[in-house]
């Protein structure tokens, strides 16, 4: 009797249940199950294959005794099947990670003892396999995250000089506009941005009269939202329509944020010369028109394009009008309040990063530090792309509420336990805004979106060094 047959016909059945699973899948699981169940069932099919080659009958009832141990992962509901998927796939990526990192390491030093005439180059190789979590940390954040100090100043210098242009030719343009003094602002200005110097925020305050005008916060508009505040125009009945500037942008009694931005940008965007500020300027400098915000795209070399080096980033400057109360910053940008014509957008910016340097400050912390960390993990990896800064930042403030020690030599605990935190948040669909609750941080992530970055996440947790390639 060919036992060999009746085998492969096993396994055939086995497939058959396979693919129909996976089939249906995403309607169960979502395109992220789907995919933890794809690679979870990848191990199970490489499983019933080598019990299937094994010559020994101990080895193959062993083998196949974990194959249909897994498999009746299965049968479970989809809340069981994905939580089981997880335990399997993550035992699996932590067995091949370590085995990977064996066989790197091995590799590494047979090829080092064969090219014994190049002494240097040893340790340099050997180093790969030697570090510890927190020399990677360190490593990772001098390498990849923090940016060289000359390419700072040169994106600064750029910046502060559009500014001065574009403020000289609006006093000129429009002299009887009530502006304040334009800055640079943003990450580029606090030290905060990673990987490489190619964003920038350039402030432009609009001054109000305080007896003409009201801001109302956004728990108290029709809008409930607490970001998106109004502003109201006040004493109509003694000071009528005209009496300020920004009349003109009223929209059902509230200056209107998108009449704002629209007429910066006809004044500006559409009205100057760029290709001869781009030969004052020895850059390219040009708008980009189309979009919902007042961008400008500067390119280093000469006006026409000719100069510049294959690595050179574009710098991309950003246009902000901004009202100011006290604390309260205001900004118009459309694209976070659409489709509110009348909507501003609450700033929380300024607070976060001014709350973070003090912390710092007050016990020689490495907050910051971590940030740009966690914030150059999130831009070098395209699952974790959809995380900005504000939700890592306000991680790290609510982590340092119930953490004392954010000391150089904690970094390690503190980078894991970043990572299990911000597990817990996406499990929990919400992370709240440190200085407003109501707000949820990650509401503008799609479920496809959480997946990916939960299923990456999941799988740093057992080998951190993932996220630091």
């Amino acid at each position: 009797m060919d036992f060999r047959g009746s085998r492969r016909r096993g396994e055939d059945g086995i497939a058959m249940v396979i693919d129909f699973l996976l089939t249906n899948a995403r309607l169960v699981l979502g395109v992220g199950g789907a995919a933890v169940l794809g690679i979870a069932t990848l191990a199970v099919k490489r499983l019933i294959e080598r019990a299937g080659r094994a010559a020994e009958e101990e080895k193959v009832e062993q083998k196949m005794s974990e194959s249909w141990e897994e498999l009746s992962l299965v049968s479970a509901s989809p809340t069981l099947l994905r939580k089981g998927i997880e335990g399997v796939v993550m035992k699996h990526v932590a067995k091949a990670a370590r085995q990977q990192k064996a066989d790197l390491c091995q590799q590494q030093q047979i090829s080092s003892l064969e090219v014994q005439s190049k002494p240097e180059s040893k340790p340099k190789r050997l180093q790969l396999c030697v570090l510890t979590l927190q020399e990677r940390l360190q490593q990772f954040y001098h390498t990849r995250a923090a940016l060289a100090p000359e390419e700072v100043r040169r994106a600064q210098s750029l910046a502060l000089d559009i500014c001065t242009e574009i403020q000289g030719f609006l006093h000129t343009r429009h002299p009887d506009m009530p502006l304040g003094e334009m800055n640079i602002g943003g990450s580029l200005l606090d030290e905060l941005q990673v990987v490489s110097a190619d964003h920038a925020c350039l402030l432009v305050p609009l001054q109000l009269e305080s007896s003409l005008w009201r801001l109302i916060p956004g728990e108290e508009t029709l809008l409930t939202h607490p970001l998106h505040w109004m502003v109201r125009r006040v004493n109509l009945e003694y000071f009528p329509r005209g009496r300020s500037y920004w009349d003109r942008f009223l929209v059902g009694g509230y200056l209107s944020s998108e009449g704002v931005v629209s007429m910066f940008s006809k004044a500006v965007m559409e009205t100057m010369n760029w290709p001869s500020l781009s030969s004052t300027l020895d850059c390219l400098v040009r708008p980009v028109l189309g979009g919902p915000d007042l961008r400008l795209e500067i390119r280093p070399g000469d006006a026409n394009g000719e100069g510049a080096g294959s690595g050179d980033h574009p710098l991309f400057i950003s246009m902000v009008p901004v009202l100011r109360e006290g604390d309260v910053v205001l900004t118009a940008q459309p694209q976070f309040t659409s489709p509110w014509v009348n909507a501003w957008r609450l700033s929380l910016y300024p607070l976060e990063t001014q709350h973070l340097a003090q912390l710092d400050a007050s016990d020689q912390g490495y907050r910051r530090h971590i940030l740009k960390t966690l914030k150059a993990v999130c831009r070098l990896n395209p699952a974790l792309r959809p995380l900005t800064s504000a939700p890592l930042a306000n991680l790290i403030l609510h982590l340092s509420d119930m953490e004392s020690d954010w000391s150089e030599s904690a970094l390690d605990v503190r980078f894991q336990q970043c990572i299990t935190e911000l597990i817990g948040y996406l499990e929990q669909g919400a992370l709240h805004s440190y200085f407003k609750p109501a707000v949820n941080l990650l509401s503008s992530l799609s479920e496809d979106q959480v997946d990916q970055m939960g299923f990456m996440l999941y799988c740093a947790v057992s080998e951190p060094e993932i996220l630091l390639i």
